[in-house]
């Protein structure tokens, strides 16, 4: 994890002209290994993201301004009762996300902060969290695990990488997070045999 302190994460220069989010991947150790929080999102009608696997956050207010690492603590908090400036700490932040705002043509950045628990906490969340999940490394860094999946927008069709751990699929935006997470801390990697 000192790797990520040392990281040059890309930083879209024009943010601030845009519309902005950000999350949190919290990292904690359970049973000698590290396990990163995610949450299955709420089924919302109209919501591009609605039940899939991402990380706690959303939308920049401006009360938070225009410093992502408050936007990532505040909803985490409102979305499932975790204090991070109490329980944890911020190690590094990962490079910003071009996402589309919801069915807008507008585009949104989203910056993923890292953080480390350093105390036990317990979890309460919101209505527009379905379920979350601690998902250990282990079975991230195992390529063996991955799976590809269709994914269709218009007449395209796109092949992507994704996980299944149980019945959640991991894919997209949160997918690519922790891969720059795994591949910037430097995480073992087991690879599929040939």
């Amino acid at each position: 994890m000192q790797r990520l302190k040392a990281a040059k994460p890309v930083r879209r220069w024009w943010r601030r002209w845009t519309s902005r989010s950000a999350v949190a991947l919290i990292i904690r150790e359970h049973n000698h290994q590290l396990e990163v929080l995610m949450i299955r999102r709420a089924e919302r009608e109209g919501d591009p993201w609605s039940g899939q696997m991402a990380f706690p956050g959303g939308r920049m207010d401006p009360d938070d301004r225009g410093n992502g690492r408050i936007t990532a603590e505040r909803e985490t908090l409102e979305e499932v009762g975790i204090d991070l400036d109490k329980a944890g700490h911020c190690i590094g932040r990962l490079s910003d996300i071009i996402a589309r705002r919801h069915s807008r043509k507008r585009v949104m950045i989203v910056t993923p902060y890292v953080y480390r628990l350093h105390l036990p906490v317990s979890i309460d969340f919101n209505h527009e969290v379905a379920e979350t999940v601690w998902v250990p490394f282990d079975f991230l860094c195992d390529y063996r695990q991955r799976e590809s999946m269709v994914w269709q927008k218009g007449l395209a069709k796109y092949t992507l990488p994704c996980y299944f751990y149980g019945e959640r699929r991991i894919w997209g935006m949160s997918l690519g997070m922790l891969d720059e997470l795994i591949a910037v801390a430097a995480f073992p990697i087991t690879l599929p045999e040939k």
